[in-house]
């Protein structure tokens, strides 16, 4: 509502390289804020800083310039000029009627108006004009005295970035043309009526994005100086995915609503045979977030006049989520230790994290990993007009060496070379597709693109990844930018082991072909369903083409004759999971199944070893090894049962409670090398979210949250965060202690403040328990 503003509370090692409580009342708070009268706006302030020609002080009044995106908020408007005083005649001296001048200027930017909706950004908060490039908007203007069109001249001005240049793109000028033609900047008159004027205006699809400042300038005659009138208002020009000459362009509606409108999604992990779900709240119409995404184009080291090409954004704004090299968004923690920040299993939403980073002029905020980058990202780029997901890949591998394979290393005992295994395999990564057209590549290879914030490897000297076009990456066509070899490695690497020899040469002994990118991930369109999308960016495997796609990449790495010699296989060893597979705080059960292929029997010993494991696929440390003696009948199959009772990991777990089980052997009669490893997590609670009385603008209802501890021990220093966007604003809720096999139940007061269907997202973060959170769907009623 005018004058009044949401409040927000205040609530490692890097990358890939670490070696009973009573019910509780919660009340939404709104702070009161007194509109300062005669306050010149953020946006003002900010042209006036780099355009100061144009945007003159208009009082000798002295304002604080940061660098800050801000919203313009009702400034003193420019002085008009009085209309001259007609004689008794009736008639107006030459040079009084010759000044041509603006009293006003109208950029009809209500968010219920024609140019907000026919945009699409009458979500966004705020009363800025806020458009899409490639479409027409309508401005409307008042003149000291009717426009002849005949003899008055008029053209308008656009300007953004510190050092407009027409030759950038970063200094528009717009004439007015009697017909529109739909391919540059140009604008219409449309309507006149005694001095006052509506015009129709066109921008190039290709036209830079950002934040503008408007000027009209207009003379009568030949030799005059124009008269300058700068808008009080500012132009936010967004890409546009429902223009079919902009390279965003997506055409299919249904898309378009969930991946550039849609302000919640779900973002997955775990493992594979046991995918977790959260809800996500992008919020990229929240207020403050539109500024928020602006400065992050200004705070990067971008020129403004690259704004235009969604590739060069897309891989800034990757750059820019995380701050490994440039003070960006978000500090990547994989430690465990959070101290002096939020556990990024706490957090549920971009909107805290994107305000706070702006509030501070740009300080990073603590902490992140992937599925948070990810989210962020969604966020931005959505913003900013760019349809976007955010994607897993369970089984997701990291190359280390450009080799496009994962290398594992073993000694002449077959004992694992610590110091050479640089590659892992992540449970789950999670980074971003976002649509654009490739004109920079080959036919075929627009559509979705990858691409990735979590800092892992640098390109090109930053910690930033993409675009990557998948289809170059479903094909192996690794040699087209930008950093596809490395996707492709992370969806479709072979896992191969290698023993060292004698002489110090090692020997490719083992091959697993199916050992990564498994049920690659993302929310369906128009439904909170899992949509697989694995055939997107790989062909089946084993099939034909996946070969031929990971042969052809093969060659392009830092190992071209990897596939030249292959190795027996006539014993298969697999690990499987029941049903949804171990809890938290039980035995956890596997089968071991080992079967023999050929007609002759086999005999083979299994060393097993079990290890805590960070998600990203960095093991903590080993805390259960056995041996497995195997014998085969010909073509029999065995299957064994594997157990590690609680007691030996309730006190190793890390973050995501995940453990990977590790299987290796040699067959005694053909020397053929068995290996395996499968990662597994311990599935924790769920929160339940029940929704109580009736949904409806400005009244207050309320959502009893239920948790039970799974655990036998004591959690301690239980926190909750709650947020609804639409019902109330992110906060968290202190618990403390909360005793083994409690349950807790926290009830949440708060008053709705839009219409229609709303998330409320709840997580629970300590140090024992994480990935625990919920979700209550409510549609809100309109009063």
């Amino acid at each position: 509502m005018p004058g009044e503003r949401l409040t927000l509370r205040s609530t490692s090692e890097i990358g890939r390289f670490p070696g009973v409580a009573l019910p509780t009342r919660v009340e939404l708070s709104i702070q009161k804020v007194e509109e300062k009268k005669q306050e010149e706006g953020g946006c003002r302030r900010w042209f006036r800083k780099i355009c100061p020609c144009c945007c003159k002080r208009q009082s000798s009044t002295s304002y604080d310039i940061t660098d800050k995106v801000e919203w313009a908020k009702g400034p003193t408007p420019e002085p008009v000029k009085p209309i001259p005083e007609k004689p008794e005649n009736g008639e107006l001296k030459e040079t009084e009627e010759a000044k041509l001048s603006v009293c006003s200027v109208d950029l009809l930017s209500s968010k219920t108006g024609q140019n907000r909706v026919e945009h699409h950004t009458n979500l966004y908060h705020g009363d800025e004009l806020i458009i899409r490039r490639g479409q027409t908007f309508q401005i409307e203007m008042e003149l000291n005295r009717p426009f002849d069109a005949d003899n008055d001249k008029m053209h308008l001005e656009l300007k953004t970035g510190l050092l407009p240049k027409v030759s950038k793109g970063t200094h528009v000028i717009i004439p007015l043309v009697e017909h529109l033609e739909d391919q540059g900047w140009e604008a219409k008159i449309t309507e006149q009526n005694g001095c006052k004027l509506k015009l129709s205006v066109n921008s190039p699809a290709n036209a830079v994005i950002g934040l503008y400042g408007l000027t009209v300038l207009t003379r009568s005659l030949k030799d005059e100086a124009p008269n300058a009138h700068c808008s009080s208002k500012s132009v936010i020009l967004l890409f546009n995915p429902w223009c079919e000459e902009d390279v965003v362009f997506l055409d299919d509606e249904e898309q378009r609503k969930e991946y550039v409108l849609n302000d919640t999604g779900r973002i997955y992990y775990g493992t594979e045979k046991q995918i977790g779900a959260r809800t996500w709240n992008f919020g990229q119409f929240q207020e403050g977030i539109l500024e928020a995404c602006l400065f992050l184009l200004e705070k990067s080291d971008m020129s403004p006049s690259g704004r235009g090409d969604p590739v060069n954004v897309v891989r800034v704004i990757t750059a820019m989520i995380n701050a490994q090299d440039d003070f960006g968004v978000l500090v990547g923690n994989w430690s465990g230790d959070y101290t002096g920040g939020t556990c990024p299993a706490a957090w549920s939403s971009s909107v805290e994290i994107l305000r706070t980073y702006h509030s501070t002029n740009g300080t990073p905020v603590c902490y992140g990993q992937c599925w948070v980058f990810s989210g962020v990202t969604t966020t931005v780029l959505r913003c900013l007009g760019i349809p976007s997901r955010s994607v897993t890949n369970f089984q997701s591998a990291h190359d280390t060496d450009v080799s496009l394979t994962t290398d594992v290393y073993f000694d002449e005992n077959m004992e694992p070379i610590d110091h050479l295994n640089s590659d892992s395999v992540w449970n789950f990564h999670v980074w971003n597709d976002c649509w654009m057209a490739r004109p920079d590549l080959p036919p075929g290879n627009g559509g979705w693109q990858a691409v990735d914030s979590t800092p892992q490897e640098t390109s090109q000297g930053i910690f930033c990844c993409g675009p990557a076009s998948i289809s170059a990456i479903r094909s192996g066509h690794v040699y087209l930018k930008h950093d596809t070899p490395f996707v492709f490695a992370e969806v479709n690497s072979d896992k191969i082991y290698w023993k060292r020899n004698q002489d110090g040469t090692f020997s490719q002994v083992y091959s697993e072909k199916k050992a990564v990118g498994h049920c690659i991930s993302t929310k369906a369109v128009g439904s909170d369903e899992r949509e697989d999308i694995t055939n997107l960016y790989k062909h089946p495997e084993d099939s034909e083409e996946e070969r031929i796609a990971v042969e052809t990449a093969s060659r392009y790495g830092s190992k071209p004759d990897t596939y030249c010699a292959a190795a027996a296989e006539d014993v298969r060893v697999e690990v499987k999971i029941d049903g949804e597979g171990p809890k938290m705080g039980c035995d956890a059960k596997l089968s071991i199944v080992v079967k023999n292929q050929s007609s002759e029997p086999r005999r083979t010993t299994l060393h097993s070893q079990v290890a805590v494991m960070h998600y990203t696929g960095v093991l903590k440390n080993a805390i259960k090894k056995d041996q497995i003696p195997v014998e085969l009948l010909p073509n029999e199959e065995k299957k064994i049962e594997w157990i590690l009772p609680y007691q030996e990991y309730q006190n190793q777990l890390v973050d995501q409670a995940a453990l990977m089980l590790s299987l290796c052997g040699r067959v005694t009669e053909t020397k053929q090398v068995l290996a395996n490893q499968t990662s597994f997590r311990l599935r924790t609670p769920d929160l339940s979210i029940k929704p109580l009385g009736d949904a409806v603008v400005g009244k207050e209802m309320s959502a009893k949250i239920t948790f039970t501890n799974p655990l036998p021990c004591t959690l301690k220093d239980v926190v909750f965060r709650v947020e609804g966007l639409g019902l109330q604003k992110g906060h968290e809720v202190l618990i403390g202690d909360v005793g083994g096999h409690a349950t807790l139940t926290l009830t949440e007061h708060f008053i709705p403040s839009q219409p229609g269907p709303k998330k409320l997202v709840a997580s629970l973060d300590c140090k024992q328990l994480t990935q625990v959170h919920g979700v209550a769907d409510i549609v809100v009623l309109d009063q």
